[in-house]
């Protein structure tokens, strides 16, 4: 018997996830991620323009939401990471509430300070770090408008 497509594995564990959290009033009950703060992201996709959902562990900074795309150490970005340089006007669902953004990458001292904040509130991102030659890119997501919605853009 073939070993499972391990994409499909991971699109399966996904949509799990992302039904646990919207039915869960944006908290996640089930599997790794239950308790940790998590995020939906939605982006537009660099090459084919669809929207994509992503759900992304994230921190706070501010009023602003951070996220990190380690993709557990991987030699690559994460596929979000990519459509969100391409196009960094995204929807974030959290909470219970869904609103506009706008994604932007951090550099120097502020991405330095960010990830050691994240690596301080959960070890496992310095591994991540130390797993790739890679620097692993920092995200600050900040509000656009200030009227949050309650509407899911993608199910």
């Amino acid at each position: 018997m073939p070993d499972p497509d391990p994409r499909a594995t991971f699109a399966a564990m996904t949509a799990t996830l992302i039904a646990d959290f919207r039915a869960n009033g944006g908290q996640v009950s089930n599997g790794p991620f239950a308790g940790r703060p998590v995020l939906l992201l939605t982006t537009t996709g660099a090459r084919s323009g669809q929207p994509r959902l992503s759900p992304v562990v994230y921190s706070r900074d501010g009023a602003d939401y951070v996220i990190v795309a380690s993709k557990g150490g991987a030699p690559t970005h994460p596929g979000w990471y990519y459509n969100l340089v391409a196009d960094p006007s995204v929807m974030v669902e959290v909470g219970g509430e869904t609103f506009e953004a706008r994604a932007r990458v951090t550099e120097g001292a502020e991405r330095d300070r960010l990830y050691a904040q994240r690596a301080a509130d959960s070890p496992n991102f310095a591994e991540y770090q130390r797993r790739t030659s890679r620097v692993i890119p920092v995200v600050m997501l900040e509000r656009v408008g200030s009227r949050p919605t309650n509407v899911n853009p993608v199910t």
